[in-house]
């Protein structure tokens, strides 16, 4: 539709330059020019200043090449729209089989990376859907919106760096080596998320949803909402449900198997965001910012692992006030 717009607009500007050149050339203060040449000259006149109405018309139809709108975006914001690609687009080269272990990392990471993952979680037991799911922290445009400033490091952080940040705290264990092939193949996997993205657009979608901050967490009463909402998949003390195999069946968010105390999970607000936008399970946005912040409050708070020289973040002072010491 865009290419016959620009070829339909091209056409017009072609007549109306053409007509241009019909009128001016009619216009030469001959003493021989007759009274229906005049009629002639202000009919074309007429005719150009149509075809300029209808061409200006058009240019304000058309998206612009940079226009965001174009293609697939959310409609009330204009910023383009979260959506996991056809794996069918992978190419069958050495990309694409980078992009493959990248997606294999990403949900099945305790298995395929036992000595970088100090618990039992998966990339996908927080980033939802692949890794591609709207408002749970999806990876879409991710690589082209890096390196970006981040308070909690106090510095300009690259994708890997923040990558390896994950493993550290979400995973509770190590950083991988910024060289290594699946460095570069979980680089790749979230590039591949990305095609069709314009390049350093946040995209709608991106993190979580928001909640209301200055709410007062009760965490008695997110301990009954917990046993209530929570219990039937996380257990009744959050430590999960496991496979014989040691991979989990629903993940553990307390306890020696889940995050530690340093991930932005273990923030009341930051898991209440979570949990407004995607829990229960199926069930997103049933729940009040209020039972969000509450169930937040309790479960972050339970026994979990320490992150080591977590002092250390926030070095500006700029600490958020949920942050764990």
């Amino acid at each position: 539709m865009r290419k016959f717009l620009r070829t339909k607009s091209s056409i017009l500007v072609a007549s109306i330059f053409a007509l241009g050149a019909t009128v001016i050339t009619g216009c030469d203060n001959s003493s021989e020019t007759k009274a229906v040449d005049r009629v002639e000259e202000a009919a074309a006149l007429a005719r150009v200043k149509d075809l300029e109405a209808r061409a200006d018309t058009l240019k304000g139809n058309m998206p612009a090449a940079n226009d965001i709108t174009a293609g697939s975006a959310d409609a009330a914001s204009g910023k383009p729209s979260i959506k996991m690609p056809d794996e069918s687009t992978i190419p069958d080269d050495e990309y694409g089989a980078a992009v493959r272990r990248g997606l294999q990392l990403a949900n099945h990471t305790y298995k395929e990376l036992p000595n970088n993952v100090g618990n039992q979680l998966n990339c996908t037991s927080c980033h939802l859907g692949n890794g591609s799911e709207a408002y749970a922290a999806p990876w879409n445009n991710m690589p082209s919106i890096y390196p970006i400033y981040r308070s909690r490091a106090g510095r300009v952080n690259t994708i890997q760096e923040r990558i390896n940040g994950c493993f550290e705290r979400s995973m509770n264990g190590k950083a991988l080596d910024l060289d290594s092939d699946d460095m570069n193949a979980m680089v790749s996997y979230m590039s591949w998320l990305s095609q069709d993205m314009p390049f350093g657009v946040s995209p709608e979608g991106r993190g979580f949803v928001k909640v209301n901050k200055e709410l007062e967490p009760n965490p008695e009463t997110g301990k009954k909402l917990f046993a209530e909402k929570c219990s039937f998949c996380h257990g009744a003390d959050g430590e999960g449900q496991y496979n014989d195999d040691g991979t989990y069946l629903y993940p553990a968010v307390a306890g020696d198997k889940s995050f530690n105390d340093g991930a932005g999970m273990a923030r009341t607000y930051t898991a209440a965001a979570f949990i407004k936008g995607k829990m229960p399970f199926g069930q997103g946005n049933t729940l009040s910012d209020q039972e969000a912040v509450d169930i937040a409050a309790y479960f972050t708070h339970l026994p979990r692992p320490v992150k080591a020289n977590k002092d250390k973040d926030w070095p500006n002072g700029d600490a958020p006030k949920d942050v764990r010491r």
